[in-house]
């Protein structure tokens, strides 16, 4: 750009054909005054390099820590409500007396409450049949039996959210 902020000079810099490009790949003499400054830009080009690269860093580091963060508050979330899903289910399971529109009601209630939990990511764990896992399964009662350690009995429902085992299953087993 020429002195007025306007188009760079078409005749070269300062009335002189130079090509700005070429002037970068000159080789300076060395101990020349030329030579300090080509080393100080070398060295702050590599300066700026590693600030530039050290930046990126802490911005996937940040990411990564508020991703962490938010999932943590997520699970510590869902699993103070695991005890209200309990309830309902308990509510659920007992409603053999109770009128249809409170029957429905409920139901419908615990149907969607259900729903915007699964969605946040929290899944059944599976116990009736399966084969007794320690890593999901907790065992508070045991019967006699043959073969492999089976889950016979559901006494607690056990909950994963995205993958991780947010509240083991409470079951009894047989085997």
């Amino acid at each position: 750009m020429d002195a007025t902020g306007g188009s760079p000079d078409p005749e070269g810099v300062a009335g002189f054909d130079v090509d700005p490009e070429a002037l970068a790949d000159t080789p300076v003499p060395p101990g020349s005054d030329l030579d300090d400054v080509a080393r100080e830009r070398d060295e702050m080009r590599a300066l700026a390099q590693r600030v530039q690269a050290d930046f990126e860093n802490y911005r996937k580091r940040a990411v990564r820590e508020q991703t962490a963060l938010v999932e943590k508050a997520n699970a510590s979330l869902l699993g103070s409500l695991l005890p209200v899903l309990d309830q309902f289910e308990m509510a659920v399971a007992n409603l053999d007396g109770a009128d249809d529109a409170v029957r429905k009601g409920v139901e419908l209630a615990y149907v969607n409450f259900l729903t915007v939990l699964e969605q946040a990511g929290l899944e059944r764990i599976p116990t009736d049949g399966e084969a007794f896992d320690p890593e999901v399964h907790e065992a508070v009662m045991h019967d006699a039996g043959d073969g492999d350690p089976t889950v016979v009995e559901t006494m607690r429902t056990g909950w994963r959210l995205k993958g991780q085992v947010l509240r083991p299953a409470m079951v009894k087993v047989a085997g």
